[in-house]
């Protein structure tokens, strides 16, 4: 449209008697090409854009060949509008190689019908001759520029394709990684879980049994028989030992890691793990009710050790969530039954829920809603890796306000 405007100065330079018409044809043209790209931003424009760029594109040569009928004809030197108008669509807009030609003969066309119109009939005059030379020869130019241009345009687009392919392999392999370092991570908690619980069955061992012994002794003394009060302290202190013995044996069972491969084949009943989970939690499930819905058999297959840190993971969580609610009984529920060869496990608890965007990203490794300093965001991640390495699933349901629910299963007990 600026183009065709400008155009005014050389109305005025070369045909000045015509200034007034000229200048009216290329205002109705802007116009006209105006309207054209406002209809071009409608739902009908876009489906139609190729073939409306067309029509508009044709309006400029058009007016141009109207221009060279009524002045010149073959001599008008406004024939060069027809061959600037070529080469714009080659090298500027993205036209594909026929509509190009197409284009190039629709304007060579025209430049014949303006030589005709203005001489009435068809002179093959050295001019026209020459002019027509010069328009097949930028119609041939714009098709070459405008073929390479598809060509450029193509390899941009598969360099694109490749970079967005790179991409999403690179975050699979970010994944990946962030997986790899959370069981790292893991691992170096295992072995030093280990050796702490090599160094308390060493250390706190003998000196627990001789406590045992001694109480015993104690129990059977005169003076301890004639006394109920003394009886119930030895009693309580009798269980606090074997207590310690428990939390010892759990964190025995807990942190030595057998092969993955040896250990995912073995067999323990899911039960006794949930009782070693309960008994190393203790401290967080304090005033929190922990009822159970188990069938007579839970004998399944797997790593034992690994299901207890499953187990630890999901009620730890339960707990820190329903802290931040305030419930007249924190309550969390275990149940499980057998779905044919698989014991389905349900851990729910009555906490606040999990927001609805949230859901679907629990498992994500680093993803977390404590407050900085508080957790990684490993802990579901690699739960999950768990289970899925039993052949199972581990997922989320949850009730915004009102409870969540971990679901995950095992395999039976060959």
């Amino acid at each position: 449209m600026v183009l065709i405007m400008l155009g005014v100065g050389l109305d005025f330079a070369l045909y000045p008697q015509q200034q007034l018409r000229f200048a009216a044809g290329r205002t109705i043209v802007s116009i006209l090409i105006f309207i054209i790209i406002l209809l071009m931003r409608t739902a009908w424009g876009k489906r139609w854009v190729r073939s409306i760029t067309f029509l508009w594109l044709l309006l400029p040569q058009i007016m141009i060949t109207w221009m060279i009928a009524v002045t010149e004809g073959a001599d008008s030197i406004y024939y060069g509008g027809l061959n600037l108008a070529i080469f714009t669509c080659g090298i500027v807009l993205s036209f594909g190689l026929w509509q190009n030609l197409i284009f190039g003969a629709c304007s060579y066309l025209l430049y014949v019908v303006a030589c005709v119109i203005h001489a009435g009939r068809l002179e093959l005059s050295g001019p026209f001759l020459v002019n027509s030379l010069f328009l097949m020869f930028a119609v041939a130019a714009s098709a070459v520029f405008t073929y390479f241009n598809e060509r450029a345009r193509f390899m941009l687009f598969q360099l694109k394709a490749e970079v967005a392919q790179k991409n999403r392999q690179l975050e699979d392999v970010n994944k990946n990684l962030a997986q790899i370092k959370g069981q790292m991570l893991q691992q170096e908690k295992m072995v030093a879980l280990g050796t702490l619980a090599a160094g308390l069955l060493h250390e706190v061992n003998n000196p627990v049994n001789f406590c045992l012994m001694a109480i015993e002794l104690a129990r059977e003394e005169p003076e301890a028989k004639s006394s109920a009060t003394l009886q119930e302290c030895l009693s309580d202190a009798k269980q606090g030992m074997q207590r310690v013995q428990h939390i010892v044996s759990d964190l025995k069972i807990f942190a030595y890691r057998k092969n993955e491969a040896t250990a995912e084949k073995a067999h323990f009943l899911f039960e006794k793990a949930l009782d070693t989970a309960i008994r190393l939690t203790g401290h967080e499930l304090k005033d929190v009710s922990v009822t159970r819905d188990l069938p007579l058999d839970t004998l399944v297959r797997g790593d034992e050790a690994a299901i207890i840190g499953v187990l630890i993971n999901l009620l730890s969580n339960a707990v820190l969530a329903m802290r931040n609610v305030r419930r007249h009984q924190y309550a969390i529920c275990v149940s499980a039954q057998w779905e044919q060869e698989r014991l389905r496990v349900s851990v729910q608890d009555n906490g606040p829920g999990i927001p609805l965007e949230n859901l679907a990203r629990v498992f994500e490794p680093f993803f977390t809603t404590r407050a900085v300093g508080q957790g990684l965001g490993l802990g579901l991640s690699i739960s999950y890796g768990v289970i899925e390495r039993h052949g199972g699933t581990l997922r989320a349901e949850s009730a915004l306000g009102e409870w969540t629910q971990m679901i995950f299963d095992l395999p039976r007990a060959e």
